[in-house]
């Protein structure tokens, strides 16, 4: 018996056990090496760079559907808005306008049709008290970010943002779409307009309403509750051409160049991508059309935008999401 309890320690201690099996003197399992623990890292790493285009493409496609559906909402309220008043809103009120409210943006004129009553009701009240718009109180619109008016993929238009002379403004992602430029009324919302959806004679389905164009990068250009633009026309504002010109009328943007300018890719740090449209998204923009549809233009459009942007052109055009 002695004999073979001998032999079976003999042939334990012999076997061949992998190196990290063996146990230390206080019976644990020995670490794992630094080159382990570094390959481990590297594999993580390489998996999150795999995964993380993937990541961000899946979010900016989750963010682009709820920019349309903003410009959906804003279409359908201009709409309601044409029901109500047999016309769609002006573009922008001049003081001398006869519409009241000078210097209120289409924006504005929307807000009882976006689920927006108490705020429509506050600013009635303010203009009762002050027909100067930039002389509201602040709290009632300058300076009231509305959820509908701002794309998601744009941090800045979530909150008020302080611009020049130390105002806090309202931002908007949207703006009408005027036709071609400020010099030309061609479109369906711009300087006291009062265009009916029977004078879209190109038809409402091939005729851009609104359109994505960010906030200027120093936040002067792009509110939503009043404005001026280049000749107080609301230009480059809460109104855009397609082939918009740069007047020089403001000190913000001499250095910018004429144009005219096409419908391309922008950035939020240059200051004369105001005078275009242009979006966040990778490949285009979104636009709400005169029937209340949407849809998202590449930027290799820009060759039929003129077209898209006029009400009454004759022209033919055709064109694909």
């Amino acid at each position: 018996m002695k004999t073979l309890v001998a032999m079976s320690n003999r042939a334990f201690a012999t076997r061949d056990f992998p190196t990290s099996a063996f146990v230390s003197d206080r019976g644990g399992r020995q670490g794992v090496t630094l080159i382990e623990m570094l390959l481990v890292i590297a594999i993580i790493g390489a998996l999150i760079g795999l995964l993380m285009p993937a990541v961000q493409k899946a979010r900016g496609a989750a963010l682009r559907v709820v920019c349309a559906n903003n410009l959906g909402q804003i279409g359908l309220a201009l709409h309601q808005y044409h029901d109500s008043e047999g016309v769609l809103p002006p573009g922008f009120s001049s003081r001398g306008s006869a519409q009241p409210f000078p210097r209120m943006t289409w924006l504005t004129r929307l807000l009882p049709y976006i689920e927006q009553p108490q705020l429509w009701h506050a600013t009635v009240g303010a203009y009762d008290d002050n027909p100067v718009s930039y002389q509201n109180p602040p709290h009632i619109g300058l300076a009231t970010p509305v959820k509908v008016y701002q794309c998601p993929m744009d941090p800045r238009v979530s909150r008020a943002q302080i611009t020049h002379f130390n105002w806090s403004v309202a931002l908007t992602s949207y703006v009408g779409v005027l036709g071609t430029s400020f010099d030309r009324i061609d479109g369906v919302l711009y300087l006291d307009s009062r265009v009916r959806l029977a004078d879209i004679t190109d038809g409402t389905s091939n005729t851009l309403m609104v359109g994505e164009r960010p906030p200027s990068a120093d936040k002067w250009f792009g509110w939503w509750y009043t404005g001026l633009g280049q000749f107080a026309t609301g230009s480059d504002d809460m109104l855009l051409g397609v082939r918009e010109r740069n007047a020089r009328t403001s000190p913000f943007t001499l250095a910018c160049p004429s144009g005219p300018y096409d419908f391309r890719t922008g950035q939020m740090n240059q200051q004369c991508d105001l005078f275009h449209f242009w979006s966040l998204h990778d490949g285009g923009a979104t636009f709400a059309f005169c029937d209340a549809s949407v849809h998202f233009l590449p930027y290799s459009a820009n060759p039929i935008m003129p077209a898209l942007a006029t009400r009454s052109g004759g022209e033919a055009v055709s064109w694909t999401d």
